[in-house]
């Protein structure tokens, strides 16, 4: 169930139709509407929230062949929730009479290619009316040429709808939530200092302020889930192994100091889980405004320095917030910044909403040449490594599922949505994570770090947004690969940066050209020192979604037979990206104003 205020998004699809009646219409109700059908039992057999129901279709109670029908629709669009619109027609129909003219809906039509009626020529002319209204649309239409009755959706069209849906779905699932800035300005990153103006025009996100003082207020006044925080400690206990101190003997701590650092870190989760989305049981304790959370769909703890210095990093806290299972059990995952890197926490939410999956969150640390590992090893980097690699690694907030404990059908190693995730599978997570003691020179008030390292080879897609003055935002995307190196490999690298804290070795799919010239460039190439880590290949999915924003990509190694932007873009010129550019700037925020 979704801990945010506000019903979820549905999905409406509008079955547009000649409106000539006395034969025309009639003999093309049933196929037009057959085809809303079938693409609403795409969606809801295929889609799920990341808090795990299932997506809603609602389609208009009848074909829509003028301005009544539209408005008609229209109405019970509004009364129904439905945030994301899908047009389907396999004809002619009366362009503008027709068309959904909600500005702040993401829309899509699809056109059927049948030779039997023009659905074609319809789709192309509604997509000049949306571009001529400043409505920017996603045009579907198959490859192949389908007969009259085919009620099939070919393979083609299913992926454009899913991969339209899923965006609008994120787009709207955005709108009207909270980011929970935990302090403010982490050691001068610039990721870290929340713009509350990008949060609302770009994404509908308000920026709630919350100064770390709230979590000693909330510890030394005792306003936490007593029961809850028991529980959690004792699960911790048997969970969560200490690893090596790895500090010298001066600056390591007694049992004793451990054990209550334990138990702050423990009551620091469950005191920023309560401030992103409130906790009932305060109430019943005589907290009433503290119950209520920030409606925060994503957040971020600024840690370093002032609190760190003297008290335990959220290392654990970021850690197990971005993980699929706590001490309540299986449920979904937080997303969750260290450092505050309010940039990264929106590029982690992507990513989820995107995916369903726990998010992983990592300096983009060191590019490792084959003859710089050769040099310091002994070994030759071997397979999709052989050119060099990437080393993702940071202090707090990966999630525990990139352990890749999780298994496919197949038995590889994964990520899932946490309602595919078994218990065993949680355990094994756990079994392979240790806690080592914070390193003091870096936490001078001590913590625990999860330290692990990426099991096996499993699809990955590393994503960032950076603001550019003078431009606005801007995404960078890189699909690629994790790997596992020989443990030998992995110990002599791993011990050259910070030991204590989890990694993934990183493949980039390179091209021989522009920024994916080769491993190197595109580590020379990122364009801040953090970046959001989701399973899967999911690029193209990410520049849909930046288009509904109005964010330009700057740099990507999806294939261009798989970027799907609105047909507008195509308006602004030949080349893909430039063109990208420049719509985003022509159209500007979603919600904001264009300057």
């Amino acid at each position: 169930m979704s801990r945010l205020i506000g019903r979820l998004p549905k999905v409406g699809i509008r079955p547009v139709i000649d409106g000539r009646e006395l034969g025309v219409r009639e003999s093309l109700e049933v196929q037009t509407m057959d085809m809303a059908k079938a693409a609403a039992k795409l969606i809801e057999e295929t889609l799920r929230f990341p808090s795990g129901e299932k997506v809603e279709v609602v389609i208009a109670d009848t074909t829509i062949g003028g301005v009544a029908d539209a408005a008609a629709c229209a109405d019970k669009f509004k009364r129904e929730g439905v945030e994301v619109s899908l047009t389907v027609t396999p004809c002619w129909c009366y362009g503008t009479e027709v068309m959904d003219t909600d500005p702040s809906t993401p829309k899509a039509v699809w056109g059927f290619n049948g030779t039997e009626r023009p659905g074609a020529v319809y789709l192309a002319a509604a997509l000049a009316g949306y571009s001529q209204k400043g409505l920017p649309a996603f045009g579907i239409y198959g490859k192949e040429v389908q007969d009259g009755g085919d009620q099939t959706i070919p393979q083609d069209v299913s992926e454009k709808i899913l991969r339209f849906v899923k965006g609008g779905l994120a787009v709207a699932q955005m709108n009207g939530k909270s980011y929970l800035s935990i302090g403010y300005s982490s050691m001068g990153i610039a990721g870290s200092m929340v713009d509350v103006n990008f949060l609302q025009d770009y994404l509908g996100v308000r920026a709630e302020f919350v100064e770390s003082v709230e979590l000693l207020r909330r510890i030394d006044e005792g306003i936490y889930d007593h029961d809850e925080f028991e529980k959690a400690l004792a699960w911790t206990k048997e969970n969560c192994k200490e690893g090596k101190d790895y500090n010298g003997p001066e600056a390591q701590k007694s049992a004793e100091v451990k054990d209550a650092e334990w138990e702050k870190v423990v009551k620091m989760t469950l005191i920023c889980k309560d401030l992103m989305n409130g906790n009932p049981k305060l109430k019943e304790m005589g907290f009433g405004e503290e119950s209520k959370g920030r409606n925060a769909i994503m957040g971020g703890f600024q840690g370093q320095r002032q609190w760190t210095d003297y008290q335990p990093n959220a290392d654990f806290t970021e850690s197990i917030l971005n993980s699929s299972f706590d001490w309540n059990g299986i449920r979904q995952a937080y997303t969750f910044a260290t450092e505050n890197d309010c940039l990264n926490a929106i590029s982690m939410l992507f990513g989820h909403l995107l995916t369903n999956k726990a998010q992983l969150f990592s300096d983009v640390r060191t590019y490792w040449s084959p003859e710089s590992v050769e040099r310091v090893t002994g070994k030759k980097l071997t397979g999709i490594a052989k050119d060099g690699i990437i080393h993702l690694i940071n202090s707090g907030s990966t999630t525990l599922d990139a352990t890749a404990q999780q298994t496919d059908a197949e038995g590889n190693p994964t990520m899932k949505p946490f309602w595919d995730i078994t218990e065993e599978e949680v355990q094994k997570c756990l079994d392979n994570t240790k806690w080592p003691a914070a390193i003091a020179e870096y936490f001078r008030g001590g913590g625990f770090s999860s330290q692990f390292k990426t099991k096996g080879t499993i699809p990955l897609t590393m994503c960032r947004i950076n603001l550019v003055k003078g431009i606005g935002p801007v995404l960078q995307i890189v699909e690629g690969w994790s790997v596992e190196l020989p443990g030998d490999v992995h110990e002599i690298l791993d011990e050259r940066t910070n030991p204590t804290w989890p990694t993934t070795w990183f493949v980039p799919r390179t091209t021989g050209t522009g920024f994916f010239k080769d491993v190197y460039t595109v580590m020379a190439k990122w364009g801040a020192n953090h970046g959001a880590i989701s399973h899967g290949h999911i690029g193209a999915d990410l520049i849909s979604l930046a288009a509904m924003l109005r964010i330009p990509v700057n740099m990507h190694n999806v294939s261009e037979d798989d970027v799907f932007r609105p047909s507008a873009w195509s308006a602004f010129g030949e080349g893909l990206e430039g063109a990208d550019y420049r719509a985003c700037k022509n159209y500007g925020p979603l919600y904001g104003f264009k300057e």
